[in-house]
């Protein structure tokens, strides 16, 4: 099967490599979307991401895709566009469905403003999920548990993966990981496999 592999905030493709080696591994073809939130409006992006989803649905077969937290929600936002698209399965690693606070506190940052721009602001803002569709194809969800708690943690007693609190996703599988390499724990790469082997 084929795989769309979309990367989150602040990383690149290559940040996906080794979960594309795993699923290379089942014998699946893997194939990567990316962008660059410095130089590309969100617009732009989702144009080019629906553009790559209807070169997929070209192929006429069943098509997985993964997106990890900010790619996550970009496929949310551009599947209902391309309905001709075969999905096999959705899986979204730490993408938040409301706003992160995290993203809130950042947003007043400004090397996070001059780097993120409209993507950061998509993030900061209720606009941007506001008109959120639901996935409308199979769909898991998985976030991390592994970041810090307490008095001292921007996400009090909530639990989280260091950058987005489960509660600020729909998260159906939890796992102890961080969000910023959570597709490089084993114990998630194998949930993906097994989702994309066997539904």
């Amino acid at each position: 099967m084929t795989l769309l592999l979309v990367h989150g905030l602040g990383r690149t493709p290559l940040s996906l490599f080794g979960l594309a080696s795993a699923l290379r591994g089942e014998g699946h073809h893997t194939r990567f979307f990316g962008y660059s939130p410095t130089f590309e409006s969100h617009s732009r992006i989702l144009r080019r991401l629906t553009n790559r989803l209807r070169d997929l649905a070209r192929l006429a077969r069943p098509v997985g895709l993964v997106g990890h937290s900010l790619g996550g929600l970009f496929l949310r936002l551009v599947l209902p566009r391309v309905p001709e698209l075969r999905v096999h399965h959705l899986v979204t690693l730490g993408t938040p469905v409301r706003v992160p606070r995290l993203a809130r506190i950042a947003s007043r940052v400004m090397p996070f403003r001059l780097l993120a721009r409209g993507c950061g602001r998509l993030l900061a803002t209720p606009d941007g999920f506001a008109t959120l569709p639901p996935p409308g194809v199979p769909h898991t969800a998985i976030a991390g548990t592994a970041g810090p708690r307490g008095r001292f943690s921007p996400f009090g007693p909530d639990t989280n993966d260091g950058v987005v609190a489960v509660n600020e996703t729909d998260a159906t599988v939890l796992l102890p990981v961080l969000h910023t390499f959570m597709m490089n724990s084993p114990a998630v790469r194998e949930r993906i496999v097994a989702i994309m082997n066997f539904g």
